[in-house]
């Protein structure tokens, strides 16, 4: 048995809190590059020259790649011979995130869904927790905007309507957000499962590496048939045309009930934010 300290985890989630919002990461940035060599679209171009140099200042001033620095999502895997000291996981993860929003003055979002009063500290954070094997524990952190976010939906399509009936709901929804989302966006797609658990692996798909190829030829396939589809509408860069309106699309598939087909498209924005530490 291998014990944690809270005080350990506070520490290293604020530290993701800060550095996710404020460096873009290494496989994003590349994809920037690529489409802007690419883009023939003048516009398009200056869109996403226009993001590289942001998250260039960014980077240098330690200020936010976005003034919506997001509600703090968490994938959480713990390993079954861990042992957390010194209080509550779930609340080391929240102390963690008020404390990197604080340092960070990174702007806090979280609010009564009625009342629209703010919680002032950026918690409570969405925290997904789940139990592995081994003396380790995983955290990954997800910034998820208000733009991007409220461009994903959920859907319980007929199985009869398979692969081509997905295709169709995911390219929809994409030419529907249009440039409310900031794009170029990410993808991720949750095939199977629940209704509420499609949501939540089409989330966690997000966590992948844009440069990554799926393990399942068949699933890659797909997220590149995806991809090419949803560039071709043409909405280009923050919705003012060009080649470049997706910069990646990650499908999770698990299986589901033989009466349903629960289909999930969660949108992020091109900083594509997030990060995870191994403790």
């Amino acid at each position: 048995m291998r014990t944690i300290q809270t005080s350990d985890i506070i520490d290293a989630v604020a530290k993701m809190c800060v550095s996710s919002n404020t460096e873009l990461p290494a496989d994003v940035r590349a994809k920037l590059e690529k489409a802007m060599a690419e883009e023939t679209s003048p516009s398009a171009k200056e869109v996403l020259r226009q993001l590289l140099e942001n998250a260039d200042l960014a980077f240098d001033t330690k200020l936010p790649l976005c003034q919506d620095c997001g509600l703090a999502v968490y994938f959480v895997e713990v390993g079954d011979e861990v042992r957390i000291e010194g209080g509550n996981l779930r609340d080391a993860i929240n102390e963690g995130t008020r404390k990197g929003y604080a340092d960070g003055y990174l702007r806090k979002s979280a609010c009564d869904p009625l009342s629209r009063a703010n919680t002032g500290d950026g918690t409570p954070a969405v925290i997904h927790f789940d139990f592995v094997p081994g003396d380790k524990l995983k955290i990954s952190y997800m910034a998820k905007g208000g733009g991007a976010e409220n461009m994903s939906r959920v859907t319980m399509l007929a199985p009869a309507q398979g692969w081509e009936g997905i295709k169709k709901f995911v390219i929809n929804r994409v030419a529907e957000a249009g440039p409310n989302p900031c794009p170029p966006t990410v993808i991720g797609v949750g095939i199977g499962g629940t209704f509420e658990h499609a949501a939540k692996i089409a989330k966690r798909g997000l966590l992948r590496k844009l440069d990554d190829v799926h393990p399942d030829p068949d699933i890659a396939a797909k997220e590149k048939e995806l991809e090419d589809a949803i560039n071709a509408l043409g909405i280009g860069p923050m919705g003012l045309g060009g080649k470049t309106t997706v910069l990646g699309v990650k499908i999770t598939m698990e299986p589901c009930h033989l009466a349903s087909l629960p289909l999930a498209v969660n949108v992020q924005c091109h900083s594509q934010r997030h990060e995870e530490v191994i403790l």
